[in-house]
């Protein structure tokens, strides 16, 4: 069998999961692309309107050129007198920018090949974002001085409106899609449930018909199953339980006319009542497997406490039984029904088996398990798999004794615990029949 690629199972499974996956890649997709598109549409023509607007301003300080007179002793305190007043433009030195911060600010490759092109020379543009929006440009017409033009009325703070926005938006677009894919999928955890539940013989109320249109078909098809399963089986508990009691009135006066069977045919009334016997007791496991013990109810018990009093009960055989237990855990469990199980495989292994059975019980730290083991002839390993259905016993290595619902019954009541069993041949000889039960 091939194994999966590593990257399928970092891919969801269930339809909740693929859904919510679905709705927030679409829903990513679509911030990314309006992320882009203000930025492109938006944003960046601002950019380029407030770019052209500076470049216009320092192309105006040097059309007429700079006189340095004696009222000015450099360049820039000449520049600075003929940009005095102009919303805060001023001009720096190499030195005055970098003591003012222009290695703080942030150069942009776009904005400065767009200012070059605005200005006709190579130009540096350096943005500032901090309390004051800050453009630095050091314009080709003269290389060693630093132009500062403020935006006041744009910072990094009028941009996160944008930001929040789309944060907004996403998150609840994803909480949206949460919400629609769990209501969407909440008819299927329903069903599934149910489903389960019909499988262990479990007959739950009709589910309400909510959902998507499909689903509401579906569950109304589920509904009408489990209704005709559960009325199938009320009609079958009714048959058989009328056969058995009908069965029970002629065997009744058989068996008070083999009482009046003379001593001399002593033999023969000792065949009638062990058919007699055997009859009754093939009627009872009819009974006890269309009950099912479905009127017992799961309480917390201990699994060795039950192995114990069957082994005690088992003593007085004239055959060895050993036990072997470990501590186990308290779990939930039908104390009746799986006091049955056991008794049932402990029957077979003394019935099967040479003398020599053995109970063990075992724990790994999620279930709680029991085996019964004989020293008898096994099974044909192809027969196993058909031992759980009715009706069945086994090939001839295990006799041909009773009406073979006995293990069909252990088979129900262990998947009402939702446990699990397991037959295999034992290497010495005989059978290992090894039951789990979960902890919940």
């Amino acid at each position: 069998m091939m194994k999966d690629p590593w990257w399928q199972r970092f891919i969801p499974h269930s339809s909740f999961s693929q859904t919510v996956v679905l709705i927030g890649c679409l829903l990513l997709t679509n911030q990314i692309v309006s992320y882009i598109s203000v930025a492109v549409y938006f944003i960046k023509p601002s950019y380029q309107q407030i770019n052209q607007l500076i470049a216009r301003q320092i192309k105006l300080l040097f059309i007429d050129g700079v006189e340095v007179g004696r009222e000015h002793l450099s360049m820039v305190d000449a520049l600075n007198a003929k940009v005095r007043g102009d919303d805060g433009i001023k001009i720096y030195s190499q030195k005055q920018a970098r003591e003012a911060g222009v290695n703080k600010a942030t150069y942009y490759s776009y904005f400065s090949s767009q200012m070059s092109e605005y200005l006709g020379g190579p130009a540096e543009v350096r943005i500032a974002q901090g309390a004051e929006f800050q453009i630095w440009i050091r314009p080709p017409q003269a290389p060693s001085i630093w132009v500062k033009v403020p935006l006041h009325d744009i910072s990094e703070q009028n941009l996160s409106p944008l930001t929040l926005y789309l944060m907004v938006i996403g998150a609840l677009s994803v909480a949206g899609g949460w919400w629609f894919a769990r209501k969407q999928n909440s008819p299927l955890k329903r069903l599934q449930t149910s489903a389960l539940a019909v499988s262990r013989g479990e007959f739950p109320k009709a589910l309400p018909l909510t959902g998507s249109s499909e689903l509401i078909a579906v569950t109304k098809a589920f509904n009408q199953m489990s209704y005709s399963m559960e009325q199938l089986e009320q009609d079958k508990a009714l048959l058989m339980a009328g056969i058995s009691h009908d069965l029970r009135t002629p065997l009744t006066r058989i068996r008070l006319a083999s009482e009046m069977i003379n001593d001399r045919d002593e033999y023969l009334k000792e065949g009638i009542a062990h058919d007699i016997e055997d009859m009754d007791a093939i009627i009872n496991q009819f009974i006890d497997y269309i009950r099912q013990d479905q009127s017992s109810c799961h309480e917390m018990a201990q699994l060795n406490d039950i192995i114990e009093d069957i082994a005690n009960s088992e003593s007085n055989r004239n055959s060895v039984i050993e036990v072997e237990l470990v501590q186990l855990p308290m779990i939930p469990m039908q104390i009746v029904a799986i006091k049955r199980v056991i008794s049932n495989f402990v029957e077979n292994a003394f019935r099967y088996g040479n003398g020599w059975v053995k109970i063990s019980s075992q724990f790994d730290g999620q279930h709680v398990g029991f085996c019964v083991e004989d020293d008898g002839p096994g099974i044909d390993e192809s027969q196993i798999p058909k031992l759980f259905e009715p009706f069945i016993q086994g090939d001839s290595a295990r006799g041909s004794i009773g009406s073979g619902l006995g293990l069909a019954i252990v088979r129900r009541i262990i998947d009402r615990h939702q446990g699990k069993i397991i037959l295999s041949n034992r290497q010495e000889g005989g059978l290992h029949a090894q039951i789990w039960l979960p902890l919940e």
